[in-house]
């Protein structure tokens, strides 16, 4: 039963009990019957009166409770006149008054992190109670397009608070972050996912740059002078007249041989500091490829491998370094011959329409362990290979601001691919 029933409960009970009692005591004093009937009856309208007064708070209250249930902060109450109530009114109004201005900052709280996570750099994905996507922002969308498997098991591997480097393709190099943050008393988890193969690049660039110059340095300070020795001595004729000097006359020969090989070995990984940047200019692609295959005939042809052309019929124009171009093209062809290790095919494709070029071959693919290593400078697969060729073809590239990839998508299908851009 509520409080109000109870109230007008015991009021009736109360004022029945004083109307019987006044009937039996006073019923021989019709006077003093009435007078007690008149007292009870302003008792009665003096009890409606106060029920009235002490019921009002419990109403106000009543729709109070119902507005805040309802997220109505708008709603706010009159002074009444009477000082209990106009004190319950004005606490009520105040806590109104605090809700609706927290309720406003939360909501432009709000409004500027949704704002930030879509308009963010980097790619923000917030997971729900599930540990399952529950928002992702259009940086994030973009990455995952281009790159469906990049986080794969790694969103539920990692702990929470940690971040780890992955690399796609074996080139794009990603940082993903995995934090948390309070969510109406519950924890929620977010990855943070940025790209970071354009730094990746320049340190690695600044290191390898600066070995390379103390190398060459190096080497060149002692094979200079050695040579220069050794040249002066097999000059002198007169040191070589016994036939028993013969060996030694042969091996400083094949010496000098040797420090010509270092230098030509340095030579190459000085190429690859001293690139310059693109001389950009309107160039036929159609002709320089077919000048590439023409080139890498004879290489391809010693191993039984057929070099097939699929490029347009006119001229396709991209504007390029075609020095630089060239040496890409060679390298990438060159490995390709490589990778094949007798009688294969290589297939030189140009798509004018997507503006696309693909070079494939179907030897032996990539290994999962090497793919993230690819482009990474002297990595090489190869027992002599010096690990300069795939990072020459990076930065020529990059320099031209081409997208590219290296991928095995299949058995016997390796496939570079090169975006020729706008």
């Amino acid at each position: 039963m509520k409080l109000k029933s109870k109230y007008i409960l015991f009021l009736v009970i109360l004022h029945l009990v004083c109307l019987v009692m006044s009937y039996f005591i006073f019923e021989h004093n019709k006077l003093l019957f009435m007078l007690v009937e008149v007292f009870i009856i302003i008792s009665i309208l003096i009890s409606l009166n106060l029920y009235k007064q002490l019921i009002a708070p419990l109403t106000y209250l009543t729709q109070g409770i119902a507005a805040i249930k309802d997220k109505d902060f708008n709603v706010k109450f009159l002074a009444t006149g009477k000082k209990e109530v106009d004190e319950l009114i004005d606490v009520y109004n105040k806590m109104i008054d605090e809700l609706r201005t927290e309720r406003t900052r939360q909501q432009e709280q709000h409004f500027f992190l949704e704002k930030l996570i879509q308009t963010s750099p980097t790619g923000i994905i917030v997971l729900d109670y599930d540990q399952q996507i529950k928002q992702i922002n259009p940086k994030a969308k973009e990455i995952l397009g281009s790159i469906p498997d990049l986080l794969g098991n790694h969103i539920y591997e990692m702990k929470t608070g940690s971040a780890k480097m992955l690399r796609a393709n074996g080139l794009q190099t990603f940082k993903i972050q995995k934090s948390k943050f309070m969510d109406s008393g519950f924890e929620r988890i977010f990855i943070m996912i940025e790209e970071v193969t354009a730094e990746i690049f320049e340190a690695e660039k600044n290191v390898y740059s600066k070995v390379i110059r103390m190398m060459a340095h190096e080497v060149n300070n002692t094979v200079g002078p050695v040579n220069s020795i050794i040249n002066s001595a097999l000059s002198h004729q007169s040191l070589w007249i016994n036939e028993a000097d013969a060996m030694l006359k042969n091996a400083m020969v094949v010496a000098v041989d040797r420090n010509q090989n270092l230098n030509v070995f340095m030579r190459n990984f000085a190429d690859l500091v001293k690139l310059p940047q693109a001389n950009l200019k309107k160039i036929d692609l159609t002709t320089l490829l077919k000048s590439v295959a023409e080139l890498m005939y004879f290489p391809a042809n010693e191993k039984n491998i057929i070099v097939e052309l699929g490029l347009p019929a006119t001229s396709f124009a991209i504007a390029a370094d075609v020095e630089q171009m060239e040496q890409a093209l060679i390298n990438i062809v060159k490995n390709a011959i490589e990778s094949i290790d007798h009688k294969g095919t290589i297939k030189i494709t140009l798509d004018p329409m997507k503006r696309i070029l693909i070079i494939a071959d179907n030897g032996k693919g990539i290994s999962e362990e090497n793919a993230e290593q690819l482009f990474s400078p002297f990595f090489s697969t190869k027992k002599d290979g010096q690990g300069i060729g795939l990072t020459l073809v990076r930065e020529i590239l990059l320099n031209h601001g081409f997208d590219f990839s290296l991928k095995t998508i299949a058995v016997n299908d390796t496939r570079f691919v090169i975006e020729l851009g706008r």
